[in-house]
């Protein structure tokens, strides 16, 4: 009977909280969806890529380091890194050329936070990696070809 109270107090607890954080205003789930790019997932092109990032006129950067194995046995989980050393970096998008939808993720940097972003990917077969990154409002882009033993996407 006392871990069922003790339960119950952990669970209204943790809903007064959050009904509390979503009052003061510090959770606003509105502003996080209004954000997604859904054209751009939902891109089978790296031009419309692009186009949704405002990114068509991107010009090369070597201070854009994409991390990547050279060779990846397994498409289903490719290990991305991207380093932009470019200043005021403002959002860092990775995107996988022949991937049937290629943006494979965006991520949003904070003022004065570090241009780094890991994650991991599925690649369906070889391809160039891209890192698109946005800073002081214009767009740089790096390439970086990843070979797969074995697709993920498929």
């Amino acid at each position: 009977m006392n871990e069922l109270r003790r339960s119950f107090l952990k669970l209204t607890g943790g809903a007064t909280a959050l009904a509390v954080v979503t009052m003061a205003g510090l959770l606003k789930t509105g502003q996080a969806l209004a954000a997604w790019n859904k054209a751009g997932f939902e891109s089978k092109a790296v031009a419309d890529v692009l186009k949704s990032l405002g990114a068509t006129d991107a010009a090369e950067s070597k201070d854009i380091v994409i991390t990547a194995p050279d060779i990846a046995e397994n498409g289903a989980v490719v290990p991305i890194a991207v380093t932009s050393r470019i200043p005021n970096t403002q959002q860092i998008s990775v995107v996988a050329e022949k991937n049937p939808f290629p943006l494979a993720a965006t991520f949003d940097v904070g003022g004065g936070g570090e241009g780094y972003v890991s994650t991991r990917i599925k690649m369906g077969q070889t391809s160039n990696v891209w890192a698109v990154v946005k800073a002081g409002g214009k767009y740089y882009v790096a390439k970086k070809e990843v070979k797969i033993t074995v697709g993920g996407c498929g």
